[in-house]
C-alpha cells in the first residue's frame, strides 16, 4: 500500500521512512531525496577524508565522521552531510546523533540529483546554524565552493582550500589539483 505523501517532513517522519538505499532528509519540513552516490563521489569523499583525518589526527583530535549520520537542528529538520567535522564529545560518551550540536565544517558533494539542495536548502540551513564553514564540492567543475555564515556568494577554490579547526594554531590545506586529479 502506498504511504501518502506528507507535505511537512518531521526529523522523526524521516527516521521513520524505509532503508531502500537512497538518502532521506528534511530541511525545515521539506523532504530531500537523493540516490546512492556514485563511484567518483565516494572516490573524492575518501581523498578529503584521508587529508582531514591527518590534520585533525596528527593534533590528537577524532572529530571528523562521513555520513550516515542522522544531525538534526531541530523537529523538521535532519540532514546527512557527506563529511563533517564536529565536537564529538557528548556524542563519545552516549552515541547518540543528537548529541552532535556543534559543527565546525560541514562538506557536501554535489551531484545532479543534489545539486539544488546542497547549493540552496542545506547551504541556508547550515548558515542559520552558524557554521563557520560549509564546502560544496563540484566533481565536474572541479571546484569547491566555500561558505561562510554571513556570505552572499561563495568563495570559488580550483587550486587549494585552507581550513583551520578552532581548537587549533595550524591551518588544513587541501591541494585541489591532487583532489580532483585523475581517478
Amino acid at each position: 500500500m502506498p504511504m501518502p505523501l506528507a507535505s511537512h517532513y518531521t526529523a522523526a517522519a524521516v527516521r521513520a521512512l524505509p532503508d531502500d538505499g537512497k538518502r532521506y532528509e528534511t530541511v525545515h519540513g521539506e523532504l530531500l531525496v537523493t540516490p546512492a552516490p556514485g563511484g567518483q563521489h565516494q572516490f573524492i569523499l575518501n581523498r578529503l577524508t584521508l587529508v582531514l583525518n591527518r590534520y585533525l589526527a596528527s593534533h590528537g583530535l577524532e572529530e571528523l565522521l562521513t555520513s550516515p549520520a542522522d544531525i538534526s537542528f531541530g523537529e523538521a529538520t535532519l540532514v546527512q552531510p557527506d563529511l563533517f567535522v564536529a565536537d564529538l564529545t557528548r556524542f563519545k560518551e552516549t552515541w547518540n546523533w543528537a548529541d552532535i550540536r556543534t559543527l565546525y565544517l560541514t562538506i557536501e558533494i554535489v551531484s545532479p540529483s543534489s545539486a539544488r539542495a546542497d547549493r540552496i536548502t542545506k547551504r541556508r540551513l547550515y548558515q542559520e546554524q552558524r557554521i563557520p564553514a560549509y564546502w560544496v564540492v563540484d566533481i565536474d567543475q572541479q571546484h569547491v565552493e566555500v561558505w561562510a555564515p554571513d556570505a552572499r556568494f561563495p568563495i570559488i577554490e580550483r587550486e587549494q582550500l585552507t581550513w583551520r579547526h578552532p581548537a587549533l594554531d595550524t591551518s588544513c590545506m587541501v591541494d585541489l589539483v591532487k583532489l580532483f586529479g585523475q581517478h
